[in-house]
């Protein structure tokens, strides 16, 4: 065990994720600050990675400082400015209709889109708690009307304080089950997410880390990207779940705690 741990801390850089590794909705997880403050003290590079499109660098910073904890914008990246970005990349100045909070709005304004729930280039869904038939009916015939389906992450649901709750593909499906439509999905496992975070932290693959809680989207994102994995145990995976994928994270520990202990 020591080892592993050893093996870990001599990264470089740490490509983290932020549900079910550093909190659980408004809870933050044991050894959080202690590994932060490691994190620093070491001089490591850190990014914060996350599938989650409802927030924007700025209010991550701020729900961090409200949990005790002081992290820079500089070090957060969301699949929503990761989608903002790809969408600008594809087709720059075009308008969406977007199913989403205002992390992924604010992310595709910053990046030159308007919205438009007339006749826009996409239809891009995201994290959100405003969600309605409306606003789904809407969507399904601009996708039928030839806008392009777009999903800031593909994952199925998140932790949260009492459970788990719907994310992005779950919330997306109802609009490609009506139009026929296949969304494409921009965070991870998408290896996107990997090459943006390696650029921003200045570091090479063999001296990055990515540490999640999903098999699915984390480790897969790293094996995919060919960078180290520790999957915690904090989150949505359990030990016994591991063994349902065809494929393993280098490293498994219970949650960041082993790591400062």
């Amino acid at each position: 065990m020591e080892n592993v741990i050893e093996r870990i801390k001599a990264k470089s850089g740490f490509i983290i994720d932020m549900d079910g590794v550093i909190y659980h909705g408004n809870k933050l997880l044991p050894g959080i600050t202690e590994f932060l403050r490691w994190l620093e003290s070491s001089d490591k590079k850190f990014l914060f990675l996350t599938n989650s499109s409802e927030r924007s660098p700025r209010e991550l910073h701020e729900k961090l400082l409200r949990l005790g904890i002081d992290v820079g914008e500089e070090h957060f990246y969301t699949s929503a400015l990761a989608t903002a970005g790809f969408l600008a990349s594809q087709k720059p100045n075009g308008s969406a209709f977007i199913i989403g909070d205002a992390g992924l709005i604010h992310a595709l304004y910053s990046f030159g889109y308007t919205i438009n729930n007339v006749n826009p280039d996409y239809v891009i869904v995201g994290d959100t708690h405003n969600y309605n038939f409306e606003s789904i009916q809407t969507a399904v015939n601009l996708v039928l009307r030839g806008a392009r389906l777009i999903g800031a992450n593909p994952d199925v649901s998140g932790p949260v304080e009492n459970g788990i709750a719907p994310s992005t593909k779950a919330l997306i499906a109802p609009i490609e089950i009506a139009t026929g439509k296949k969304a494409y999905f921009v965070g991870k496992p998408n290896p996107l997410m990997m090459r943006i975070a390696l650029k921003r932290l200045m570091v090479s693959r063999e001296e990055a880390i990515v540490i999640g809680d999903r098999m699915d989207t984390d480790v897969r994102c790293g094996l995919e990207s060919e960078i180290d994995t520790l999957l915690v145990l904090s989150g949505i995976t359990s030990r016994e779940e591991v063994d349902n994928f065809p494929y393993r994270p280098q490293y498994i520990l219970n949650g960041i705690i082993d790591l400062v202990q």
